[in-house]
């Protein structure tokens, strides 16, 4: 992981080694901006319709994972890559509202996150997320717009050029 830092002298001192060496004596803040790269791996043989594949990540969470024509369009065995994009707007809605609650001063118990994706004609079309949420304390209007925000900032919602629905309910 790569890391970029923005440093911000809100003490007037002009910078210098002791300066960042002794930063947590002065009044100097920083923010730190992570970037992550995540890395796969296809690989097809043959042709489109017979043709067959594997997916690998570099975490290994697939590997070899098996992918072909009838996984994507039938009921094959194996995955597809719209399989593993519903996957993962789930997973980043799903932590992106958890953040949110945390910000709110909420835990939620547990959020139960489905994600539907749609192709149609070659297309992704839409990407919907059902909810199933259990949060003590957190009341509705406010919580209506905690998923607002993360329908519309997740990461992987910020990506999909689509349109987006998300359906919930709260306890």
């Amino acid at each position: 992981m790569r890391k970029l830092i923005y440093w911000r002298n809100i003490t007037g001192l002009s910078w210098n080694a002791s300066n960042v060496i002794n930063f947590s004596r002065r009044a100097l803040f920083f923010r730190e901006r992570q970037i992550m790269e995540r890395k796969a791996t296809a690989v097809w043989n043959g042709n489109g319709k017979e043709g067959k594949g594997h997916l690998t990540t570099a975490s290994n969470v697939l590997e070899q994972t098996q992918y072909s024509f009838t996984s994507r369009f039938e009921d094959g065995k194996g995955t597809n890559p719209e399989e593993l994009i519903a996957a993962a707007h789930s997973g980043c809605f799903a932590m992106k509202l958890t953040f949110n609650l945390q910000e709110a001063g909420y835990t939620a118990t547990e959020l139960n996150v489905e994600g539907t994706v749609t192709l149609e004609d070659g297309k992704i079309t839409s990407s919907k997320i059902s909810l199933k949420a259990k949060a003590e304390g957190v009341g509705e209007e406010e919580f209506s717009e905690l998923v607002k925000d993360a329908e519309k900032n997740c990461p992987i919602s910020v990506l999909l050029d689509t349109e987006i629905q998300v359906k919930y309910e709260l306890n």
